[in-house]
């Protein structure tokens, strides 16, 4: 017995022509009277059998050599009926048919012939065993034409109906295996294309050179925009990176086929789509970019009739957006899409580390220019201080040694102020030493340094300095970042005492609010304009405002100066204790 997945058309046909013809007799014999006679019964043993075919084709299964024998059987039971019945004396007597249509249907037109020239020697053979009447060789005669004639006519139209079948079957089966074809095309082509994104996201991952993370950025981005696998890369489409500058203001970190024009645009992304898909951190497909405010500053973008923004963020941090558009309306499917999400996400990740490592390089590059401040300022303040006292002492020795022989008691009071020089030199190295490593700091900890400083601050130099410290927050502060803030401290003291003119000096630091400390240092002396002196410090020889920004950013702060000229000085540094109020804090400046 076989089985097939698909089910047997010609095993239906069979089977319900043998249910109308065994319907038609039974109606044949019932209006003949002749519905209980004894050959009937090879009509119900008939009926079992189609029974059974009829549950093997359910089930979409064949006998072996299920075509032969089920014509077999319906020629040996409509030639056992006809000769049991008495021929055409029987109501019945077109049962003869039968197996025509099965004939017909299964082995065509000669199998339909040959079944037609079996059924004629059946009946030839009773007509001349009941009888040679003119009549009767009259009616064999009809019989037999008619006979031939439904063989042609069924063997015929089975013969179209198989072709139509097998020409249906076979257009299916071209069909099924076309769409097999694209869909492996297709699904190799994906795989090749997320093969490539593996590669060049592990190139992207790999580098952490800032321009060759953009450049990779937008390759891979052509690359994957390229549906067809072999076809040459889409010379329309246009993509760009554009990256917020220290100015927070967006220009183009690289780009391919916008012009030297478009290369110097620079935007605000405060506008349009741009802004939209930064703001709530979801890419924005662009149907007219004549629409967009800041879009159309890019000549190149007006030939596009769609543009697709992919924002470059992470948690509150913005690094930019990703711009491709294309001439082709609905080119950017939601396949294409999805790819470039995918791009997107691996290409925020990569400028992530590339800004990282970068950010480590101008580190170790601040922390070289910090020693090398602390070693210019250390032998600026020992050439204006000590040095210059140590050589006055040198010289009033030697006038001292002079004035023995002539005015030996005048050589005492000179000795005094040789002395009084010495303790202050003594006292302004020990501050430039406790300035350099307050031990005080590390063994005692803040506010007993800060407390030291504002003593030896008006022991050396007579400044008064006022501190005041919320010791609570301490707990939230590590031990290095307290050495920055007191070093935060010491250089704005220092600038204060020096350029101020102060009668005092406050020092505060305590909690602004929920994971947010503010240190202020204020004085109350002459001031000075804030935006002239940045505008014009690059010629200054102090460099204690770059200092300040510098040892503000170790703490991860933000630095505020506020002074008017005649009206005193007040530094603001704004110190996260937590990594979400860092976030919120530079979140909240950015925005500023």
């Amino acid at each position: 017995m076989r089985a097939s997945d698909s089910p047997f058309v010609a095993d239906w046909f069979i089977v319900s022509l043998r249910w109308l013809v065994l319907l038609g007799l039974t109606i044949s014999l019932s209006l003949g009277g002749q519905l209980l006679v004894l050959p009937n019964a090879l009509l119900i043993g008939l009926a079992g059998w189609n029974i059974a075919l009829t549950l093997l084709t359910g089930l979409n299964r064949r006998l072996v050599r299920h075509r032969e024998i089920s014509l077999g059987v319906d020629l040996l039971a409509a030639g056992l009926y006809f000769a049991l019945a008495g021929g055409f004396a029987s109501p019945a007597f077109w049962i003869i048919v039968l197996p025509l249509f099965t004939a017909a249907i299964y082995f065509e037109v000669m199998g339909a012939f040959i079944s037609a020239t079996l059924m004629m020697a059946v009946q030839i053979g009773m007509t001349v065993l009941q009888t040679l009447a003119p009549f009767a060789l009259l009616i064999l005669g009809a019989s037999v034409f008619l006979t031939f004639l439904i063989a042609g006519v069924f063997g015929y139209l089975s013969m179209r109906l198989i072709q139509t079948i097998r020409l249906a079957r076979q257009s299916q089966f071209e069909e099924e295996q076309k769409k097999q074809r694209t869909e492996n095309d297709r699904l190799r082509a994906t795989n090749d294309r997320l093969r490539a994104i593996y590669g060049l996201t592990s190139t992207l991952m790999a580098t952490l050179n800032y321009q060759r993370v953009l450049d990779s950025i937008l390759d891979l981005s052509l690359s994957i925009l390229n549906l067809e696998p072999d076809a040459p890369p889409d010379d329309r489409l246009i993509c760009a990176v554009l990256l917020f500058s220290k100015e927070e203001s967006l220009e183009v970190g690289s780009a391919r086929r916008l012009t030297p024009a478009d290369m110097r645009v620079v935007l605000r992304g405060q506008k349009g789509a741009i802004a939209q898909a930064i703001e709530n951190d979801k890419p924005v497909l662009l149907k007219d970019v004549r629409d967009d405010p800041e879009l159309t500053r890019f000549v190149t973008f007006m030939s596009c009739n769609e543009i697709y923004c992919f924002p470059l963020r992470s948690g509150f941090n913005a690094y930019g957006v990703l711009l491709f558009g294309h001439p082709e309306l609905k080119f950017f499917t939601a396949g294409r899409r999805e790819f470039l999400d995918i791009l997107g996400s691996q290409a925020v990740v990569a400028i992530q580390n590339a800004r990282l490592y970068q950010d480590v390089v101008d580190e170790r590059e601040r922390m070289i220019e910090f020693q090398e401040e602390a070693r210019k300022k250390l032998a600026r303040d020992l050439h204006d201080g000590p040095t210059q006292s140590v050589s006055a002492i040198v010289m009033r020795v030697n006038i001292a040694q002079r004035m023995l022989s002539k005015d030996p008691k005048a050589v005492s009071d000179e000795l005094g102020r040789i002395e009084d020089l010495a303790r202050r030199t003594t006292k302004e190295i020990r501050h430039m030493l406790f300035t350099l490593r307050p031990l005080i700091l590390e063994s005692q900890g803040l506010v007993a340094a800060l407390q030291s400083m504002a003593e030896k601050t008006k022991e050396t130099f007579s400044q008064k300095v006022l501190i005041k410290v919320d010791e609570s927050i301490l707990e939230s502060i590590e031990m290095g970042k307290q050495g920055v803030i007191f070093y935060i401290v010491e250089e704005a003291v220092n600038n204060a005492r020096k350029h101020a003119q102060a009668g005092c000096i406050w020092v505060n630091l305590h909690l602004l609010k929920q994971g947010l400390a503010l240190l202020e240092i204020q004085d109350d002396g002459i001031g000075f304009d804030v935006a002239a002196v940045n505008r014009s410090y690059d010629q200054r020889g102090s460099l204690g405002m770059v200092n300040l920004r510098d040892r503000t950013e170790l703490v991860n702060g933000v630095l505020d100066v506020q002074s008017v000229p005649g009206k005193g000085t007040r530094v603001q540094v704004y110190i996260p204790l937590t990594e979400e109020a860092a976030d919120r804090l530079h979140h909240s400046s950015g925005k500023q």
